[in-house]
């Protein structure tokens, strides 16, 4: 299961610098990142191993299973960004 990025992300991108394997999308250096309104985990890359969760001040990252029902399609949406952006590439 992968962690999954929801409705409270202010962007502030820690944890994108904290990330061991680069699954949180747009960085900062993307030219994506302004235009985004959170940031995104890949659940395809994602190795669960809680950096982000730990580091997250607005509470917004959830591993999947513990995602809040009223955020449930934020699970989808995070999966749609990577899907789409491999669509673009």
């Amino acid at each position: 299961m992968a962690f999954v990025i929801a409705q409270p992300c202010t962007k502030d991108a820690d944890c994108v610098e904290l990330c061991p394997v680069d699954c949180i999308h747009p960085r900062r250096d993307e030219p994506d990142f302004h235009k985004a309104k959170a940031l995104h985990i890949d659940p395809n890359v994602c190795i669960h191993c809680g950096s982000c969760f730990r580091v997250c001040g607005a509470k917004a990252v959830f591993p999947e299973e513990a995602l809040p029902r009223k955020w449930s399609r934020h699970a989808k949406r995070n999966e749609d960004y990577f899907q789409l952006a491999a669509r673009s590439a």
